[in-house]
C-alpha cells in the first residue's frame, strides 16, 4: 500500500471536522476519502493528493461504511460531494449536512464557504 496519512493532515482534519459531515456526530469518526484511493494504494506525487486536506472528510463509521455498502447511500454522498468520481476536481464542494452550507475545501485544510451567486459552481 501507498504512503499513509501524515499526522500533520490528521491534526488539520480534526480541526477542521469536529462532526460528521453527514450526520453531526462527534464520536467514532474515521477519515474518509471523497475521491477513492487506486487499487493497491498510491504513491508519490500521486498520495500528496490523496491524502490531501482537500480530498479527506472526517465522518462516523456508520455513514463511512454505507457509502461504500449501500449504492442509494452512496449516490447521494456523490450529490453531496462526499464521495467523488476520479474525474472530479477536488475542488467540487461539499455539503455539511447538519448546518446545511456547501463548502470548498482548501490544500491548508480550511473549508470556505460557497457562495453560489458569485461562484462558477
Amino acid at each position: 500500500m501507498g504512503e499513509q496519512i501524515k499526522p500533520s493532515i490528521r491534526k488539520q482534519l480534526e480541526a477542521r471536522d469536529e462532526w460528521c459531515w453527514h450526520c453531526g456526530e462527534h464520536n467514532d469518526l474515521v477519515i474518509h476519502h471523497r475521491r477513492n484511493r487506486g487499487m493497491g494504494g498510491t504513491k508519490g506525487k500521486q498520495a500528496a493528493i490523496t491524502n490531501g486536506c482537500q480530498n479527506l472528510i472526517r465522518v462516523c463509521a456508520q455513514y463511512n461504511f454505507e457509502m461504500e455498502s449501500n449504492a442509494t447511500v452512496g449516490a447521494a454522498a456523490r450529490g453531496w460531494g462526499h464521495k467523488l468520481p476520479m474525474w472530479e476536481d477536488l475542488e467540487h464542494p461539499v455539503f455539511d449536512c447538519t448546518k446545511f452550507v456547501w463548502y470548498v475545501l482548501t490544500t491548508d485544510g480550511r473549508k470556505v464557504e460557497v457562495n453560489f451567486r458569485n461562484s462558477a459552481f
